[in-house]
C-alpha cells in the first residue's frame, strides 16, 4: 500500500508545473518552521492562533474599542457591570494607605472606585493605585478620565504600560492588593498572570479578579447565549462600527475557565482561598475571585 501511495504521489508531482511545485514545497517548509518555532497555540475567541500572535490580535481589538470601552461594558452587561464593580470594591474593603496594583486597568473604573472608597469611608488621601495596561490606547483613556477628577496631579495615581505576565517594573512583595477586572481572559497565559500577581504582593496581600464567567442555570444560560452572540456584536457595529471586536470579546468569555477551574489556578499559584474561592454575580454571568498570600 505504501509503495502504491508513493508511486501515485510521484506521478502527481510530475504533472504539476515546476513553479507550483516550488510554491508547494516552500509553503510546506514555512508551515513546518512556524510549527517548530514554538509548537504552541492558544485561543483568540474561537480561533486557534500561535501564542506569539495572540498578543497582537488582542492589542488591535482594544486599540479599536478604547474610546468606546465604557459603552461596550454597558452593552455587554446591560449596565450591571457598574453594580458588580461596586460589590468588588466593597468586598476588597481597602484600609487607609492601601497600595493597589490595578492590572488591565483600562479606563480606570476600579482605580477610581478604590480611591473614592478610601476617601469616603476613611477620609484617607494616602491610598495609592498604579494602573497597568499592556495597551497604551486604553491607558490613555484612563489618564484622560483621571484628569477630570480630584485625583489629577496628585501622587495617588500612576500609570504604566506593561504586560501582566511580566511586571518587570513592579518589585517583589511591594503591593497590598492586586486587582484585574475583565482583563485576565485576554491574556495568553492566565496561570503566568496569577503567578506574577503572587510575586508582587506582600505577605498578607490579596489577589482579586472580576471576570465574566459561566452561567449554570440552563434557561438563563440560553437567554445569555442569545444576547451574547446575536445582540452584542450587532450593538458593537452600531456603537463603534466594529462587529468583529465585539464578537471576539463574546467568544473570549466562553473560552475562559469556569469558576472552579480558575479558582484552582489561583490556589496552584500559591494563594489561599476562603471557601470555594469565588462569589457568583447575577447567576454566574460574572464572578469575583479572591486569594490571599499567606
Amino acid at each position: 500500500m505504501s509503495r502504491l501511495m508513493l508511486k501515485q504521489s510521484r506521478l502527481f508531482m510530475r504533472h504539476v508545473p515546476s513553479v507550483a511545485r516550488r510554491s508547494f514545497f516552500t509553503a510546506g517548509i514555512q508551515r513546518i518552521q512556524q510549527e517548530n518555532a514554538t509548537g504552541k497555540t492558544t485561543h483568540f475567541g474561537f480561533r486557534d492562533v500561535a501564542e506569539e500572535e495572540k498578543e497582537n490580535l488582542v492589542h488591535n481589538v482594544f486599540a479599536n474599542v478604547a474610546s468606546k470601552y465604557d459603552v461596550m461594558n454597558d452593552a455587554m452587561s446591560l449596565g450591571i457591570h457598574r453594580i458588580w464593580k461596586d460589590e468588588f470594591i466593597r468586598s476588597m474593603a481597602p484600609g487607609p494607605g492601601t497600595k493597589l496594583l490595578d492590572v488591565a486597568g483600562g479606563t480606570g473604573d476600579i482605580a477610581l472606585k478604590f480611591l473614592d472608597y478610601c476617601k469616603n469611608i476613611h477620609h484617607d488621601n494616602t491610598a495609592t493605585v498604579k494602573l497597568v495596561d499592556i495597551n497604551a490606547h486604553m491607558l490613555e483613556e484612563g489618564k484622560k478620565r483621571f484628569q477630570k477628577t480630584q485625583y489629577a496631579n496628585t501622587n495617588q495615581a500612576s500609570f504604566l504600560v506593561q504586560n501582566a505576565e511580566h511586571l518587570d517594573d513592579i518589585p517583589d512583595e511591594s503591593m497590598d492588593v492586586y486587582t484585574i477586572a475583565f482583563g485576565i481572559r485576554n491574556c495568553t497565559h492566565v496561570d503566568k498572570v496569577v503567578k506574577e500577581a503572587y510575586r508582587v504582593l506582600k505577605k498578607g496581600g490579596r489577589f482579586m479578579c472580576l471576570e465574566f464567567s459561566k452561567v449554570d442555570n440552563p434557561l438563563i444560560g440560553k437567554i445569555y447565549d442569545i444576547y451574547s452572540f446575536d445582540i452584542i456584536p450587532a450593538l458593537g457595529q452600531v456603537i463603534a462600527g466594529d462587529r468583529d471586536s465585539y464578537q471576539y470579546l463574546v467568544e473570549s468569555i466562553r473560552k475562559f475557565p469556569p469558576q472552579e477551574e480558575f479558582a484552582q489556578i489561583i490556589r496552584d499559584a500559591g494563594f489561599k482561598t476562603i471557601g470555594r474561592g469565588y462569589e457568583d454575580l447575577t447567576f454566574g454571568v460574572a464572578a469575583i475571585h479572591s486569594g490571599f498570600k499567606i
